[in-house]
């Protein structure tokens, strides 16, 4: 089986002073990824390592850097799923938490799967989880636009992630932030298998970016999964999820791809998005900011 790794830092509009800063965090997230899969690790561990890295990134809206909710604070959602088993664990509405997807991966092995706010917070201190004062998750940039009111660009719904390791594991993995003003405990597609992410061996892995309202209803990651079938491509597959979003519901969204023979694709219904892959015979990170 043949190595793949790709990783998306959202869709939105990319600012030309943004895009070398979309590049070069979307290109160490891969990169970050891609090293464990070479040394032998999994898609699962590829994910996290590669999510960590956006979720590190103030240029993208995770983790430090995620836009603030009406109150002023930050709240993450995170999700990661595993195609051998369809195993998964996600959280929503947490402030405490350095990384949400090291999270939703803890929980991966529990149950309930989903845990939301103080009691995802408490789950995450109990089991060795970074934790953080949520007051530390605020980057200035996202406070002066919050306080000053601003229009906020450059600022994409979700980030994720989908690998495929050595051994043909398929894992894909979301990470947000929300919508900037959003109200407090308001949940999009990011923590949702089939709507956010999904993965299955059989087909492929696929992470979901855009308008969580407008994704959650034609349950995008498992529409496009469900496009790969007949062998087709992985890039025909994602154009054709977002061209039925886009025929029933109003919204931009994009999509990644990894179908179980390592192939890639992408699509996005909105002015760019941030992406970047790699796999085995490519000697360095394939990074860009808009499809075509």
């Amino acid at each position: 089986m043949i190595p793949t790794i790709i990783v998306h830092g959202g869709a939105k509009t990319i600012t030309p002073e943004k895009v070398a800063a979309n590049n070069a965090g979307c290109t160490a997230a891969a990169e970050a990824g891609w090293t464990v899969l070479i040394n032998g690790g999994t898609a699962e561990e590829a994910v996290e390592a590669a999510i960590r890295v956006l979720e590190s990134d103030q240029t993208f809206n995770a983790g430090f850097g995620a836009v603030l909710n009406s109150k002023g604070e930050v709240e993450l959602d995170a999700a990661i799923m595993e195609g051998s088993t369809l195993s998964w664990g996600a959280v929503a509405a947490v402030q405490r938490v350095r990384h949400p997807v090291s999270l939703a991966r803890k929980i991966m092995d529990t149950k309930p799967m989903l845990l939301v706010a103080r009691n995802a917070e408490s789950f995450a201190a109990d089991n060795g989880v970074e934790m953080i004062a949520k007051e530390d998750l605020i980057a200035d940039e996202l406070q002066q636009e919050w306080e000053e009111e601003q229009e906020v660009i450059d600022r994409p719904n979700t980030i994720g992630c989908v690998a495929l390791d050595a051994n043909g594991t398929l894992v894909a993995g979301t990470s947000t932030g929300g919508i900037m003003n959003q109200p407090p405990g308001r949940v999009g597609d990011s923590a949702l298998v089939g709507s956010g992410l999904y993965a299955d061996n059989k087909f492929g892995g696929c992470s979901t970016t855009g308008d969580g309202e407008s994704i959650i209803p034609v349950v995008l990651a498992k529409t496009a999964i469900d496009f790969l079938t007949g062998d087709r491509h992985p890039d025909e597959a994602a154009q054709m999820a977002i061209d039925a979003l886009a025929s029933k519901v109003k919204g931009e969204a994009g999509c990644i791809l990894i179908d179980r023979q390592g192939r890639v694709g992408w699509a996005h219904n909105s002015s760019d998005m941030a992406c970047a892959y790699i796999t085995a015979g490519q000697d360095r990170v394939a990074a860009f900011t808009k499809r075509y």
